[in-house]
């Protein structure tokens, strides 16, 4: 399986009184590199939606090693894990662009749904998707 490298500039405002960056923003990060993969992928969440499927997070997971500053350069990889076709579980790794340095690491754990808020099987309700998830998480893509 593939990983993919997303990257994020540390901005001002994700910075709280201690001059680092708030622990709240990681899990934002975490978000903006789940999307970068899933529109890697062909199927990112505007086209999940439009298809009738959400994907909300059902827990998360982080762990803070070292702080990220104002104008720092994050590099996130991010990977999935653990599907199920009605599951999913995304694995990140934040580090310094410029010393390698791990930031944190962290897991989402997410469930698909309908508009009904029911749960579903991206198998039977959307297929293609299914195909593509499985493939990437076996490495044939």
């Amino acid at each position: 399986m593939e990983t993919f490298l997303y990257e994020h500039t540390v901005q001002y405002y994700e910075t709280d009184k201690m001059d680092c960056v708030h622990h709240s923003n990681y899990i934002r990060w975490f978000e903006e590199a789940r999307t970068f993969l899933l529109g890697k992928l062909g199927f990112g969440y505007f086209k999940m939606e439009e298809n009738g499927v959400m994907s909300p997070v059902l827990r998360v997971e982080a762990e803070y090693k070292t702080m990220a500053r104002y104008g720092d350069t994050a590099q996130i990889e991010v990977s999935a894990d653990n599907y199920t076709g009605t599951r999913i579980t995304f694995v990140y790794d934040i580090r310094d662009k410029a010393t390698g340095a791990l930031r944190c690491f962290g897991k989402t754990h997410h469930c698909f749904i309908g508009k009904d808020g029911r749960p579903l099987s991206l198998k039977k309700h959307l297929p293609q998707m299914d195909m593509l998830v499985k493939a990437y998480i076996d490495g044939m893509l």
